[in-house]
């Protein structure tokens, strides 16, 4: 059996409070934009890369995959990214699905489009 040569890596107690101001003044930026109205689109994608820096960080440093071994890295940046690809995959159906209706197709949510089908609230049966 071979023997492996892992060493701990101890990060200084001031990068801990570095990363935890960072931390700090990004959740400070995350509650400063949700008050400024720059369209929901733009709101939206300034809200995921703040949450995005703020992952890294704590996986970075408070789970030590900056000091670990790259395989783990790359698995886990490997995961994130087809995590990315099915959820765009997923939106661009759902934007489709009105377009293929609109062509004459019958559509499933008796006539509306689907936008207004997740919208609105079913009858109540009584």
């Amino acid at each position: 059996m071979s023997e492996q040569n892992h060493e701990h890596h101890i990060i200084p107690l001031g990068t801990y409070f570095k990363v935890f101001g960072a931390l700090m003044v990004l959740t400070i930026l995350t509650v400063v934009t949700a008050q400024i109205d720059l369209g929901s689109t733009v709101n939206i994608i300034l809200a995921m890369i703040i949450a995005t820096t703020k992952a890294a960080l704590v996986l970075m440093f408070f789970m030590h995959l900056y000091y670990d071994n790259r395989t783990n890295l790359i698995f886990f940046l490997g995961s994130i990214l087809f995590l990315v690809i099915f959820i765009v995959f997923t939106l661009i159906d759902i934007d489709y699905r009105d377009k293929i209706y609109k062509e004459g197709a019958m559509s499933p949510q008796g006539g509306k489009s689907y936008k207004e089908y997740i919208t609105t609230q079913p009858p109540e049966n009584h």
